[in-house]
């Protein structure tokens, strides 16, 4: 499925089998527990339409989940989930950062300088960097907040010079 489905998040991946049993490794984009614990239903998208995983079984397993789903007993079941992306209702009341509310925000610092607006959310391995539309990449970590379409992010002195400077200044 190309396209986010209404009123619902995109919260990870089914990735392969684990075992003949239908357990499958998750990769979460969510850092939620609910996300993963035993109970949580996730969606899916297949030919047949919407479709409700309930987890009955979850354990982490390095950076992934090895998760067994209501019905999926055995490899063949799960084998048809692989790559599959999972989808959920936003939970009421949780903190944090939601990406969908990131995408299309626009970027200020606390001393209300405009950086532009945010057109995306880049994973990375040290942490995740928000992609303006210049195509200045801002890290996570330095975002404060971000309510009513404004972001607000704490960057270090001189971090914007470095980051708009011309290279080929940098060559003379």
């Amino acid at each position: 499925m190309s396209e986010q489905p209404d009123g619902l998040l995109e919260v990870g991946r089914i990735g392969k089998p684990h075992g003949v049993r239908g357990d499958l490794f998750l990769s979460l984009t969510s850092d939620l527990v609910q996300r993963r614990e035993v109970g949580a239903q996730l969606i899916i998208f297949d030919s047949s339409g919407q479709r409700t995983l309930t987890i009955t079984s979850s354990r982490p397993q390095q950076d992934r989940w090895v998760v067994h789903f209501e019905g999926i007993d055995d490899r063949n079941a799960a084998e048809k989930l692989t790559n599959k992306f999972l989808y959920a209702a936003p939970i009421d009341g949780a903190e944090g950062l939601w990406v969908h509310q990131l995408i299309g925000s626009e970027v200020e610092d606390t001393s209300g300088v405009s950086w532009g607006i945010c057109t995306g959310v880049l994973n990375n391995p040290a942490h995740d960097l928000l992609e303006l539309e210049s195509g200045v990449l801002i890290p996570m970590p330095f975002v404060l907040s971000c309510d009513e379409g404004i972001t607000v992010i704490d960057p270090p002195a001189g971090l914007r010079e470095a980051l708009l400077s011309d290279d080929s200044d940098a060559a003379k």
